[in-house]
């Protein structure tokens, strides 16, 4: 599992590649701390193109992160979810209260 990040103009894309799972999640959600608190985006954008797997600690990461963004006024979009990863945010309702859009390429 990676995460690499691109910043611009206080916009923040953080494109995760791998799986993401129970062994990998804090890894994850630590580094997107890293990333937030250096840039302190306006928006996050977490580009999951590159996502083969996730279970429920991808739901954990998603809103974790979501609510940091929260605390800072800023604006949080997820791209690109895999048909599986999309799935299990389906489940979780997550999409109801994350943004969820259209895959950009």
């Amino acid at each position: 599992m990676s995460v690499t990040c691109m910043e611009e103009n206080r916009c923040l894309t953080a494109s995760l590649s791998g799986e993401l799972d129970h062994h990998r999640a804090r890894e994850v959600m630590e580094e997107l701390d890293r990333q937030i608190d250096a840039a302190l985006p306006r928006k996050l954008t977490l580009d999951l193109a590159g996502l083969t797997f996730t279970d429920s600690s991808g739901i954990a990461v998603v809103l974790r992160t979501f609510r940091r963004m929260r605390q800072l006024q800023g604006s949080m979009a997820v791209v690109n979810a895999p048909e599986q990863a999309r799935r299990v945010f389906q489940a979780a309702g997550l999409d109801k209260l994350v943004p969820f859009e259209p895959d950009v390429k």
